[in-house]
């Protein structure tokens, strides 16, 4: 068993994590184990979101989709049975695992013919993913996976060149879909909200909350889970505390003033849910580059 840290000590990561860099936070194994209890089973997702996202991908006419934060897999083998064409990326090898595990357990599916997972970095996107031709149609990155992405050097570059690797990846008109917590609401009032958007399980019995501050400044916000399993099933994730105006910022910043930029709270209206879990970000490439400006 791990040792307990000291009671004064903040601890933002599982132990064996490592800290530097675009850091795995599930690279010890044990964030990658309970978070497949988290989520719940793969067809346990909550039907809003499935609704919303299939809805969305049909709106634009989407067939070849990037799931750059594929994780477990979760979503990319939802979108497989519903008939789209997934390549799946996760830093992560330990979550990768069972996706892995999934598609060779259903090889023999036609729709599960051409999945491709791939083991990418979102720095050097470009590089480790076969891109089609053109580019994909919809860069997929959801369940609040761009915060774990944390701020090392203060001033965004590691953010801003993920995005611009984002931009690279789509075709001319085609969609970054994108989400984070609501940030905002934690900084305000130092917890995240207790409703789940995207996952039903009944595995959590706490989140514990920290925010953590340099210069007066919010740094590094981290959520300490507890699940009532059998094993030891806490676990630590850290995340950079992206408040909506900044993370639009940031978006506007490589996709241009001008895109196309839509933003959901909780699948609703903005103006429906005042105070919501997560902001869903869906964001056009423009046709041309002299729209980016």
């Amino acid at each position: 068993m791990s040792p307990k840290p000291a009671q004064d000590a903040i601890v933002t990561q599982s132990p064996g994590v490592g800290a530097s860099g675009v850091a795995d936070q599930y690279s010890d194994g044990k964030a990658a184990k309970n978070w497949q209890l988290y989520i719940g089973e793969q067809d346990g997702r909550t039907l809003n979101y499935k609704t919303f996202l299939l809805n969305l991908l049909k709106q634009k006419k989407a067939q070849n989709i990037l799931d750059a934060a594929c994780g477990t897999g979760v979503d990319s083998v939802m979108l497989i049975e519903e008939g789209f064409t997934l390549t799946s990326a996760d830093l992560s090898d330990k979550m990768l695992k069972t996706a892995y595990k999934t598609r060779w357990e259903r090889r023999r599916e036609p729709k599960f013919f051409d999945w491709e997972i791939e083991e990418a970095n979102w720095l050097t996107l470009v590089q480790e993913v076969k891109k089609p031709i053109g580019g994909f149609d919809v860069v997929l990155c959801m369940g609040n996976s761009f915060p774990h992405l944390l701020d090392d050097h203060g001033d965004l570059r590691d953010h801003k060149k993920c995005f611009q690797n984002f931009y690279s990846m789509l075709k001319p008109g085609g969609t970054l879909i994108i989400d984070h917590r609501n940030y905002d609401y934690i900084l305000k009032h130092g917890r995240a909200p207790k409703k789940n958007i995207y996952y039903n399980s009944k595995h959590i019995s706490d989140i514990k909350t920290q925010v953590i501050y340099e210069n007066n400044v919010p740094k590094q916000i981290t959520l300490n889970y507890t699940m009532d399993v059998e094993e030891d099933g806490d676990f630590i994730l850290s995340y950079q505390p992206h408040t909506l105006k900044s993370f639009t910022g940031l978006l506007k910043e490589a996709f241009g003033k001008e895109a196309n930029h839509t933003i959901y709270a909780d699948f609703k209206k903005m103006e429906d849910e005042p105070e919501p879990a997560f902001y869903i970000h869906v964001i056009e490439k423009p046709l041309n580059k002299f729209n980016q400006m």
